[in-house]
């Protein structure tokens, strides 16, 4: 069954039940407020022939004076302690059937009689201060027959044409629902078919759900060519990183068929340059693997980790192997994250090799604790980057200075690699620089509860 279908029959059904109880409620209130009405005269009327006519402990009372108070289709009596009719006045022998009663209470009684309704009110006679008796007097509700069948015929006809009107509004509803998920049905089964990407067509800012549904289909349209335009580049230049040290091991290679290993001097730098280019290939295919690693790694095992005590130990490594000044700088407190100390380490590594290879005086390396977050600053005092080229740092192969990053043998996915590991670790990465005075990294990753 269609949606359509669906919520036009589930506003048609609900609004149908809520009808019928209206209906219901009506008709009750209805019958109780005319009936209400009708006992009131009759018990006014009982009441007043009492006050006006004094009735006799035999109970006996001129005929003549209870026809006065007789309306049509009615009758008067009056009944002993024994249930018997002492005297009586009738217009409507049918009513003959309701049975007489002695009560010593007010009491009324509505009885469905001859295909209507028959009202009997019951008051009783007091004589020095005894109850004697009671009168009765009964009334053929004629027009209260009437009134219902005019009442559930008004009911019935408005609850159809409700209906009938309640099925073209939810047809129509249910049409101007659908408008905008028909066109992203359409839209996702156009890019099935060729396989490009397109966004919905918003023609009316209705600024409702719908709207806000096919917003957001539209922004996950555009951040998925963002990846396909990422993908396609990240392809690319991979491929021309590939290419390079390729063509030059078959330059090499071929040079080496052609003249053959006669000449020691040529083949000699021939094998250098094709294990060199091998090596830089090999390296990176590994900063590839770690690349992808990086944004695969949800399910990686995190534990406390002692900032200061982690960057200390990578720190007096580093010293170690490259001889460079390297300081540690802490605010007296003892920040504690949770993540995975391996990756956490090449996140730091990682911006410290690049202070390493891009300046050549001291680099500084901070630890501190700052509203809830440990804070890790990085600052060098080398060559730094330019403004423009801040915001594309972190992309895939993007090289500040190509000719130097060859020259130290950088990827240009090192940043990338980082970036991935921090959001992994809800943390951030910021990045201050100015050229020719140094570049500064500010790592924040939330304080974890130890």
């Amino acid at each position: 069954m269609k949606i359509t279908t669906k919520i036009n029959l589930l506003i048609t059904s609900w609004l149908l039940v809520i009808l019928l109880l209206v209906n219901a409620i009506v008709f009750f209130f209805f019958m109780k407020t005319t009936v209400n009405m009708e006992e009131n005269v009759l018990f006014q009327k009982a009441h007043e022939l009492l006050d006006k006519n004094k009735i006799p402990k035999s109970l006996t009372l001129n005929q003549v004076t209870l026809q006065s108070y007789m309306s049509s289709h009615s009758f008067i009596r009056i009944v002993g302690p024994d249930s018997k009719i002492i005297t009586e006045v009738n217009n409507y022998k049918l009513l003959d059937r309701i049975q007489p009663k002695f009560t010593k209470h007010e009491e009324s009684e509505l009885l469905p009689f001859s295909e209507h309704q028959n009202l009997v009110v019951r008051v009783p006679i007091h004589l020095n201060h005894q109850v004697i008796g009671t009168l009765e007097i009964g009334e053929l509700l004629t027009g209260l027959e009437g009134r219902k069948d005019l009442l559930l015929a008004i009911m019935a006809t408005v609850t159809g044409i409700s209906v009938i009107l309640s099925l073209l509004a939810g047809r129509w509803l249910s049409n101007f629902i659908m408008n905008p998920i028909k066109s992203m049905i359409s839209t996702m089964e156009d890019i099935e078919q060729s396989g490009v990407p397109k966004k919905i067509l918003i023609q009316n800012e209705t600024k409702d759900e719908l709207q806000k549904m096919a917003t957001t289909f539209n922004r996950m349209i555009e951040k998925l060519q963002e990846n396909i335009d990422k993908q396609r580049q990240f392809i690319s230049d991979a491929s021309h990183e590939l290419k390079t040290p390729l063509t030059v091991i078959s330059s090499f290679a071929n040079l080496l068929r052609r003249r053959g290993i006669k000449d020691e001097e040529i083949a000699k730098e021939a094998i250098e340059s094709i294990y060199s280019e091998a090596n830089r290939m090999q390296d990176l295919t590994k900063t590839l693997l770690n690349l992808a690693e990086s944004e695969h790694l949800e399910g990686i095992e995190k534990q406390p980790i002692n900032l200061v005590a982690l960057c200390t130990t990578i720190l007096n490594q580093l010293q170690k192997v490259y001889k460079r000044e390297i300081n540690l700088v802490e605010d007296g407190s003892t920040p504690f994250i949770k993540g995975n100390e391996l990756k956490i380490k090449q996140v730091i590594i990682i911006f410290l090799d690049n202070a390493i290879k891009y300046s050549t005086d001291k680099i500084d390396v901070f630890v501190e604790s700052n509203q809830g977050m440990a804070v890790l600053r990085i600052k060098d005092y080398g060559i730094g980057i330019r403004e423009e080229e801040l915001e594309n740092i972190f992309e895939r192969f993007y090289r500040v200075d190509k000719a130097r990053s060859r020259e130290t043998g950088g990827t240009g996915l090192g940043l990338s690699i980082a970036k991935n590991i921090v959001k992994l670790h809800n943390g951030e990465i910021k990045i201050q620089s100015k050229e020719n005075v140094g570049t500064e990294i500010i790592i924040s990753f939330p304080l974890a509860k130890i």
